[in-house]
């Protein structure tokens, strides 16, 4: 990086927040730039629309689903004291853990548990609980409320429950309730000082809430509920910190595990572990799985990544090895994932001159569509899949099971749990893309959108991934 780098890329990166945010009425925004030594961080707008506060450099948020990443560093913390072995069942050292299909936990590792290839079908569930038995009460009602989606280490699927499972397991292991193991073992040997593990930690601090757009006015109003329960802590429930927490974690994993105050948090082996590929299940839409982190292939470069969603917000931790950059950042509203694939695209091509080529390069338009059509389900949630005029639809439907479930849930994803039907047009056989967006849309962090079939057998597929996420034929 030249010496006017720094201001050049803070310029740029200031513009297009400016830009996105007064056209798609993001109330605020804070991104942070960590490359070859040098820093820029850039706040816009307000952290909140009630009161007017400012998004200044130093406002916390909540980390959501980056947090995962910061799990599965504890539990590699673990795997280096010897206190954790990834490949043994975690019901050796969590015997109460079991679900609703009888044996079926026994055959999960402690490495299914961080490389989203567990099989647990628990993605929506949200039991409320807090203080320090709440990942015990998670745990304990898996073996009543949620079986498996596949056999261990068959497939992948983006998987909360099993973060929440390894939660559970660091606190049996470590003896410390995992909030404060976080604290101990992440934040004071990283340097994160303006994190925190509860809102009730964070009030002193200035701390961004989520919005969500009103449907009628299009104008942002405050999320009703800041964060989700205790019992969600290990998945991204309750961490909460700044972007220059992230920076510092992530330029940890840049250098191998030594964090930027000089102490190693992960041995060289275990921090390189994290970047290798788990599990790659070939296909556009899904990136290849480490532990822990996702690894997006740009062309030639990988980015190690994790996105978060709160309610009514969503952060993003990006670690490019190759480079020596870490790109990190908060928006307060959900549709603010779109200006952090922007910012992460513009700095890889225009920054960083990496070639990203397109991801979808060909269309074949002449698919059969019949075997994909049918209903697929996983945790409370069900997709109808029919043809029409010649496309794709999917029909989306949650269904709690109880009240508790359907408040919290309700809750995070800002009163609306139902969408319009989604038409789906062909990419090829198996591959299909949300129709109305154009193919280059796809080619950054979005290619998420895409959705795949998986697993034809008597002329119908078994699984479709959307997100990242499986749910099988009914």
């Amino acid at each position: 990086m030249n010496t006017n780098a720094p201001h050049t890329v803070e310029a740029r990166i200031r513009e297009q927040v400016a830009a996105f945010c007064e056209a798609n009425n993001v109330p605020g925004y804070v991104a942070g730039v960590h490359h070859a030594g040098e820093r820029v961080v850039v706040a816009h707008g307000v952290a909140n629309v009630a009161t007017g506060a400012p998004m200044g450099e130093d406002t916390g948020f909540l980390f959501g689903s980056v947090t995962k990443v910061l799990t599965t560093t504890l539990v590699l913390r673990q795997v280096d004291r010897g206190l954790l072995d990834l490949d043994r069942p975690v019901v050796e050292y969590l015997p109460e853990f079991a679900l609703a299909l009888p044996g079926a936990a026994d055959r999960i590792t402690v490495r299914h548990l961080i490389a989203h290839t567990n099989g647990i079908d628990a993605d929506l569930f949200f039991p409320d609980g807090a203080g320090r038995d709440a990942l015990r009460a998670y745990t304990d009602g898996l073996a009543d409320n949620c079986g498996v989606l596949f056999e261990p280490g068959e497939r992948l699927s983006y998987s909360n429950g099993g973060m929440i499972v390894a939660g559970r397991l660091l606190e049996v292991v470590s003896g410390t309730p995992f909030h404060e193991l976080l604290e101990r073992e992440i934040y004071a040997p990283v340097g994160m000082t303006g994190s925190s593990t509860s809102a009730g930690q964070a009030i002193p601090r200035g701390t961004a809430v989520g919005h969500f757009l009103d449907p009628t006015t299009m104008a942002a109003r405050p999320t009703g509920m800041f964060a989700l329960p205790d019992t969600w802590g290990p998945a991204g429930g309750t961490p909460i910190g700044t972007v220059e927490d992230l920076l510092a974690f992530g330029r940890t994993h840049l250098a191998g595990g030594v964090s930027p105050t000089g102490e190693r948090v992960l041995s060289t082996g275990s921090a390189e572990l994290m970047r290798q590929v788990s599990y790659d299940l070939a296909s556009p839409n899904v990136p290849p799985m480490g532990l822990g982190w996702v690894l997006y292939p740009f062309g030639d470069t990988t980015v190690l990544a994790m996105s978060g969603a709160s309610p009514g917000g969503v952060s993003l931790l990006c670690v490019i090895p190759e480079h020596d950059l870490v790109f990190t950042a908060f928006g307060n509203t959900p549709g603010a994932i779109l200006l952090h694939d922007q910012l992460l695209q513009w700095l890889l091509r225009e920054h960083l001159g990496v070639e990203v080529p397109a991801l979808v390069t060909e269309v074949d338009r002449d698919v059969d569509l019949t075997p994909y059509v049918g209903t697929y389900r996983s945790n409370q949630l069900r997709i109808d899949v029919s043809v029409v005029d010649g496309q794709l639809e999917e029909r989306i439907t949650y269904e709690p099971d109880d009240e508790a479930q359907a408040r919290i849930f309700t809750a995070f994803a800002g009163g609306a749990t139902s969408a319009p039907p989604q038409r789906l047009v062909p990419i090829r056989p198996g591959l299909f893309a949300p129709a109305g967006y154009p193919m280059e849309a796809f080619d950054g962090y979005l290619r998420l959108l895409l959705v795949s079939y998986h697993d034809l057998h008597d002329g119908r597929a078994r699984f479709r991934n959307g997100g990242g996420r499986l749910t099988r034929r009914a």
